[in-house]
């Protein structure tokens, strides 16, 4: 601990002020120009205590980017975009399965089971449920990236921090705009709003369509599309009523839909016809004759449906008092196909059905006065959903490329050839050929939440603020489970992969729970122009009724195991700023976990929570931006984290000692911005920018085999506009250099001693035309 905080002093020490080099003028319709050159980062505008403020206001550590910051960025997802933001990493191995991480500590289990760390937030309402969360970024006002708990403003699900996205709003006028764009890989899109309306109503629908080809060639003759094909549409409108300037309505409608290619699962150790497995290379995958019938579609790859319902109203009751509501339903409907063997084989076959729903309603009352800002609210939070598994193989080729159970046969020979499939004749004396097997199994979820909320700033002298906040939180949880595990033809086991058959039983088990979650802020001004800000808060990841099935003398029994709440204390200090043409952010944390849950994949397929005991991390996080004119601007950021599972772990001395998946140890991106005028209403644009990221670990306990090394990306986006921003023309690369680098490893298939990879994308390139109106 001492060399942790000794590195951090060092860093504060070297470090210069540093800025919110990514935020942009929040309450700004953006999406009617790429560009913002005029933006004052002092003015800069966000509402993550629910109310509108200057971030450099806020006595919490924020990043937000605004739509024109991103389409200058040329980001198109939120994977992209954390590229940019210190502390923040998103992985998403396909739509259906991302991974959100703040400050190294990440949120990516699919069980119903299990709550999430990190709280996602679509136009004020939590979609943290990992199935449903992901969300196009297109026609956005800005996007908020919150971080340490912050449970007071965002929920008990924001025990590391929250993301928030907001929709670009209705406004009065007409406007819209058309973008068109193609790149390699047969890369095609098109998107757009229109806008119109009155100050008292006025309406607004954005679209946005993407179809590329996949980048990972299959030579599966099963397989109609090459992997990582992406086919996403999104659709949004929304409608703002406004009959007098104390009362708005908005009401949002948003439809999201994925039909994308099977996610790469390349095993390195299994041949294709291409020659020894390669990640980078060509893959087999897709292996099961009867994937349509025990999987539910023939074809590898995700087929997923969202639908978002939103109504937030606001009423200003007087000049200081005003009442919020804010009500969302989101229903998620998802089933991927995924070879987990990475290999031509028919060994590892798997899908996965994921279902649900979720309500949600809050009211919030707001005091403002030049001396005290107060709120008060209550909030309801009502989901159901279920993650179903099925899982599909040949008997003999699985006892084969999992055991080696006749010596001298591979499961697959240096040709690519599955020799296993010979396995099942052997095996039986000629009698069968072939024993195709499937099983299933079902987790469930019906989790509630109750709370209530108060948060207080009370401002003694201009110069100071002091705010003091708690939400009082009771959780109902249900889960349920179900499995069919048919015994094994060749040898009369009761399972393959160790799963218990309930005996057309659903178990199910529930239990209450109750927490107090605070949190202590000061904000102090050292001008107006500078403020330093400390913060202690507290958050808390859900507790886990973990169920399943264990076989008894008399069959089939509950298994139930309960995993206690994760509690973190979190530490923090920084300064925001500007001095001149440079402004910017600066802050240190250091967070103290005391069991802290870990998800383990279980070689049945299963993903279980366990307690690692304590874990801390310290970090620091910095963003400058030097804006010596109007239209060039240089910025840059960075973050540090030494953390990880403690050492000397003797509650689970497995994880002893492991740094958090997905955490790098540094992060790092820089780059300058042209918005530069060259005459008859025409200007250049250009955003190079080059981001860096240290080596990660895929799992925990650690394996340096299964990680990622040191990853440098080259970005550009740059092009003309014309007629006085009408038309813009743009062009844009991403990964300029091609580096090849994994995006994830391990997997299902790690548990059969056969770990699957993932290659991120490759170099993509393109050109984008807009029109504005």
């Amino acid at each position: 601990m001492q060399h942790r905080l000794s590195l951090a002093a060092m860093l504060l020490a070297s470090t210069t002020i540093a800025a919110p080099a990514f935020a942009q003028a929040a309450l700004q319709d953006t999406s009617d120009s790429a560009t913002d050159s005029s933006r004052d980062t002092n003015e800069i505008v966000v509402t993550a205590q629910k109310i509108e403020q200057r971030l450099v206001d806020v006595p919490i550590t924020i990043s937000a980017v605004s739509g024109a910051r991103m389409a200058e960025l040329g980001v198109s997802d939120l994977d992209e975009l954390s590229n940019y933001i210190p502390g923040l990493n998103v992985q998403e191995q396909s739509a259906n399965n991302p991974g959100i991480v703040i400050r190294g500590i990440t949120s990516d289990s699919g069980s119903a089971q299990q709550g999430p760390r990190v709280t996602l937030y679509y136009n004020g309402v939590d979609i943290a449920r990992s199935r449903g969360s992901y969300q196009a970024i297109y026609d956005l006002e800005r996007v908020e990236v919150i971080k340490g708990p912050q449970a007071t403003l965002f929920g008990t699900a924001s025990a590391v921090g929250a993301i928030s996205m907001t929709s670009a709003r209705p406004r009065e006028g007409f406007s819209g705009a058309l973008t068109a764009g193609y790149g390699n890989y047969n890369a095609k899109l098109l998107s757009g709003f229109i806008n119109g309306g009155s100050d008292v109503f006025a309406g607004r629908i954005a679209f946005e369509y993407k179809k590329r080809d996949g980048f990972v060639e299959n030579l599966s003759p099963n397989q109609d599309e090459e992997l990582y094909a992406q086919d996403q549409l999104g659709i949004r409108a929304s409608v703002r009523y406004a009959p007098t300037d104390r009362f708005t309505l908005d009401v949002i409608g948003t439809y999201d839909r994925q039909r994308n290619g099977g996610t790469p699962f390349v095993s390195r150790a299994l041949p294709t016809q291409a020659g020894p497995g390669n990640p980078f290379g060509k893959a087999n995958l897709g292996g099961s004759p009867v994937s349509e019938a025990v999987l539910g579609a023939a074809q590898l790859g995700l087929d997923r449906d969202v639908y978002d319902f939103n109504l937030t109203a606001s009423y200003e009751l007087s000049d200081s008092l005003t009442f919020t509501t804010v009500n969302g339903y989101r229903d998620f409907d998802s089933l991927e196909i995924f070879d987990a063997d990475g290999s031509a084989a028919w060994y590892l076959e798997f899908a996965e059905l994921a279902k649900g729903w979720q309500v949600s309603h809050e009211g919030r009352f707001a005091y403002n006065s030049q001396k005290l800002r107060a709120s008060f609210g209550w909030n309801v939070f009502v989901e159901d959903s279920f993650q179903n598994i099925p899982f599909s193989t040949e008997e003999g080729i699985f006892l084969q490329c999992a055991a080696r159970v006749i010596p001298g046969l591979p499961c697959i020979n240096a040709q690519g050839t599955v020799t296993a499939a010979q396995a099942t004749a052997i095996l039986s004396g000629g009698r069968l050929t072939q024993v195709p097997y499937s099983s299933v199994f079902e987790n469930q979820g019906q989790n509630d939440t109750y709370s209530v909320f108060a948060d207080s700033t009370w401002i003694p002298i201009p110069a100071l603020e002091l705010t003091a906040g708690v939400r009082v939180l009771i959780e109902q949880r249900k889960s349920g489970y179900f499995a069919r595990v048919p015994r094994v033809t060749l040898t009369g086991a009761a399972s393959l992969i160790g799963q218990v058959d309930t005996g057309g039983q659903t178990f199910t088990a529930q239990d209450s729970f109750a927490a107090i979650l605070p949190r202590f802020n000061a904000l102090l001004r050292l001008s107006d122009d500078i403020n330093i800000y400390g913060t202690v808060s507290k958050g808390r990841r859900s507790p886990v009724v973990q169920l399943d099935a264990r076989s008894t003398p008399t069959g089939p029994a509950a298994n139930l195991q309960s995993v206690p709440e994760e509690i973190v204390w979190n530490y923090e200090g920084g300064i925001k700023g500007t001095v001149g043409p440079v402004s910017g952010t600066l802050g240190v944390y250091y967070q103290k976990y005391d069991g802290f849950q870990v998800s383990v994949l279980l070689p049945n397929g299963m993903t279980q929570t366990q307690s690692a005991g304590t874990a801390s991390n310290l970090g620091v996080e910095a963003e400058v931006s030097i804006r010596p004119t109007s239209w060039f601007n240089v910025f840059a950021n960075g973050s540090y984290i030494d953390g990880g599972i403690d050492e000397g772990n003797n509650f689970a001395p497995q994880f002893s000692g492991a740094r958090f998946r997905l955490q790098p140890e540094w992060q790092a991106a820089a780059g300058f911005t042209v918005n530069a005028p060259v005459g008859n209403g025409m200007r250049f644009f250009a955003t190079p920018t080059v981001t860096y990221r240290s080596r990660i670990f895929f799992e925990v306990p650690n394996n340096r085999a299964i990680s990622q090394g040191p990853v440098t990306l080259v970005n550009a986006r740059a092009g003309l506009s014309f007629m006085d921003e009408q038309f813009e023309l743009a062009g844009f690369i991403r990964n300029a250099t091609n580096e090849e680098y994994l995006l994830d490893a391990g997997n299902t298939g790690g548990f059969f001693g056969i770990p699957t990879f993932i290659r991120a994308e490759p170099r993509f390139y393109g050109a984008q035309l807009t029109a504005r109106f």
